[in-house]
């Protein structure tokens, strides 16, 4: 078999074949699947193997002190060829992985050949194709966890065991000072335990990513920017934990630890950093600082680890073992979110390469993930990009007098434009409406007759070039508004285009590759539920949340008549690809957040569809899209549930709050508000002042990525994750 091992003497790093280990009595012989390398400790290992051996005493000068202990009982020949022997060895690498268990020693009978298990240990989970696992260092993987995903128990209970060591409580407030792998995973666990996060890192990219997966605020240590959210979240009291999770010499982390801590809070040092605590700052607020001892109590004891005896849950209620059972149902269950950690997977053929890579700098990374060959064709969690946003350009958005009209231009005058939106427009003060503009004649000339617009064309060039309107209405087929919108903002005008933005990622960056080249960003789409009042003041009662939320959002669809273009698939896209925006961005409104991740599944046919949508909090949001329910049936009726508070949206006809009072809406007219005439409103606001847009463009591109994730979703049977383009 194939193993990854390291000669700390020279550096080297190599692939060898060596010999498969044989089940002994005790454990499993198990068949790895996915490893993970733990960016912190062994990139330290692998870095301090290529140092001098001047360089290498001075990273551990606890050998050093064996070494001269040995020189003195021993002699310094015998010393040496003794060190020299132990430096000029292969040693293994890794102690983190998942994989099939392939023989079952005497003695276990929990689990059996088959079963997929997670596995932890420096020299019992190696990066090599066979291992044999003492049975309180495996744990078996929950029904429906991913291998890649549950490759991660071991550092999942290393960051557990040092939260364990906090003794967190609802409520607290913590500082997680260093945001690498270890870092991201205490950030998470504690916010699933109720403790509002600060993190602390100099590295941007990983404070987004630390607040995308609960923390309340992260910043660069060495800025206010940290303090001041202390501050804020503390009543300027200081935190009530702080874990450290960062690496290197500098003494950095323990002083700002000092420094932020409330009088007798508590420090755990849960990496390996420089800790000359400063005697007076620590003494002064009597601050308790701990250690955290890797997966739990277990280890480093050979008669628990090897002999598999274990301790008994009345006077130790967590054990390695158990801190690994317990991460991998958190992982199941979806507590804690490792997916978005995963930077990159390598074939396990390529170990050598991806250590170097890293070692180099060439390969940025929170977690990498060895693929063993049996897993090689395996598909990966499938992910859809939510691009990044770039403004290039000198376009601009002037401020216009308020006797100036704003003139706009209609390119599409099907049903809903007529039904929905020019009614508002027609009557709205300060409009004009210039030119209408479709690929038939006949119907130009119906919109204008109803309407009162200036003209009628089919030219949709010469629109586009006529300076005096300011802006452009895209209400065609959905296969064309990517495309219509990308021309509108290159002819600098400001673009109000209905649902959706676009159907396929490629049309999607080619929005936005419009936007960086022009610098027009001026872009609407018409997810008009947010704006509608019922819900407006709904939201304004039921008042700000301080804890995740679950939200129900049941569309009644309903079928579509015979011939209706929203069933031609092939060409403009799926039914909930057209409108399911609307229902997700009125989701990510009420939840003041854009999703994580989507998970869909469809009943035979992919005519009726539940989509699982997750937030950084933790909130999640499930839409139910059906199209087999009884036509009397409510279309849309919506539920909010949290901190003890509920909101109940029945059709835009009524609307209630639940909490320490209630308050129920006086029913409607019977024609709902759904919010259009609002959000018109709110455009050509924006448009008359040049002031923002009604919704920020990140959003409405996070919220078409997601539309679009529902349907990589139904097509790989697992969440897609929804990876933030930089």
């Amino acid at each position: 078999m194939k193993q990854v091992v390291q000669n700390y003497k020279s550096g080297e790093l190599a692939v060898l074949d060596v010999p498969e280990p044989g089940c002994k009595p005790g454990g499993v012989l198990v068949r790895s699947a996915y490893s993970l390398i733990s960016t912190g400790t062994e990139l330290m290992k692998v870095s301090e193997a290529g140092m001098s051996m001047v360089g290498k005493a001075r990273s551990r000068p606890d050998q050093v002190a064996k070494v001269m202990q040995s020189v003195a009982t021993n002699g310094v020949p015998a010393t040496y060829r003794k060190v020299m022997g132990k430096l000029d060895s292969y040693t293994p690498l890794g102690y983190s992985l998942c994989g099939v268990v392939e023989q079952v020693g005497t003695g276990i009978d929990e689990v059996k050949v088959g079963d997929l298990v997670a596995c932890a240990g420096n020299e019992h989970a190696l990066h090599a194709e066979l291992n044999w696992v003492p049975k309180n260092l495996y744990a078996p993987v929950p029904d429906g966890l991913a291998p890649r995903h549950a490759a991660f128990g071991t550092v999942g209970s290393i960051a557990m065991q040092g939260v364990r060591r906090g003794e967190p409580q609802l409520g607290d407030v913590a500082l997680v000072i260093g945001l690498g792998l270890i870092g991201q995973l205490v950030v998470q666990l504690l916010a699933a335990s109720g403790v509002r996060v600060v993190g602390a890192d100099p590295d941007p990219v990983r404070c987004e990513l630390a607040e995308r997966l609960g923390a309340a605020a992260c910043g660069d240590p060495a800025s206010a920017a940290v303090e001041a959210a202390v501050a804020e979240l503390t009543g300027g009291h200081g935190v009530d934990q702080v874990y450290l999770a960062a690496g290197g010499g500098s003494n950095q982390p323990v002083e700002l630890a000092a420094r932020l801590c409330r009088d007798r809070g508590r420090v755990v040092d849960i990496g390996k950093c420089r800790l000359d605590l400063p005697w007076n700052a620590y003494y002064e607020k009597e601050l308790d600082v701990r250690f955290s001892r890797s997966y739990g109590p277990g280890r480093y004891d050979p008669e628990y680890e090897l002999e598999g005896r274990d301790y008994p849950i009345g006077y130790v209620r967590w054990t390695e073992r158990r801190n690994l059972a317990c991460f991998l149902d958190l992982l199941a269950r979806g507590r804690v979110d490792v997916e978005p950690l995963v930077s990159h997977i390598a074939d396990f053929d390529d170990a050598v390469e991806t250590y170097q890579r890293l070692k180099d700098g060439d390969l940025k990374a929170v977690a990498v993930l060895f693929r063993y060959p049996e897993h090689a064709g395996e598909a990966e969690a499938p992910a859809v990009d939510v691009p990044a946003v770039r403004r290039g350009g000198t376009a601009s958005a002037p401020a216009r007098s308020a006797k100036t009209p704003v003139r706009l231009a209609f390119v599409g005058a099907g049903n809903y434009a007529t039904s929905m939106l020019l009614p508002h427009l027609a009557q709205r003060d300060g409009v004009t409406l210039s030119t209408v503009v479709t690929t038939t004649a006949l119907s130009a000339a119906n919109a204008q007759r109803k309407f009162g617009f200036a003209e009628a064309t089919t030219d949709l060039d010469a629109v586009l070039g006529d300076k005096s309107i300011d802006a452009v209405f895209v209400v065609t087929r959905h296969s064309s508004h990517a495309d219509l919108t990308r021309k509108a903002l290159l002819a600098g005008k400001t673009v109000f285009v209905e649902k959706p933005l676009a159907l396929t990622e490629d049309e999607l960056a080619g929005v936005l590759a419009a936007v960086e080249e022009s610098g027009n960003d001026r872009l609407q789409v018409g997810f008009n539920r947010r704006f509608a009042p019922l819900l407006q003041e709904a939201r304004k009662r039921f008042g700000a949340r301080t804890g995740p939320a679950n939200l129900r959002y049941l569309v009644n669809a309903g079928r579509l008549q015979h011939g209706s273009w929203y069933l031609q698939q092939g060409t403009e896209g799926s039914r909930f690809a057209g409108e399911g925006g609307h229902f997700i961005d009125t989701a990510s409104w009420l939840l003041e957040a854009d999703p994580v991740s989507v998970y869909a599944v469809a009943t035979s046919g992919n005519e009726d569809l539940q989509v699982v949508l997750r937030y950084p909090d933790g909130s999640t949001a499930t839409i139910s899209y059906v199209t087999t329910g009884p036509a009397g049936f409510p279309k849309e009726t919506l539920d909010l549930v949290a901190d003890g508070r509920a909101l109940r949206l029945d059709d835009f006809v009524r609307a209630s709050v639940y909490g320490p009072k209630k308050w129920v809406s006086s029913r409607l007219p019977k024609a709902r508000d759904k919010g259009q005439n609002a959000e018109l409103a709110a455009f050509i606001k924006a448009v008359r002042t040049g002031g923002p847009m009604p919704v920020p463009l990140e959003s409405l591109v996070a919220t078409t990525a997601a539309t679009l994730a529902v349907q990589a979703g139904l097509v790989g049977g697992a969440p897609v994750t929804l990876a933030r383009a930089r």
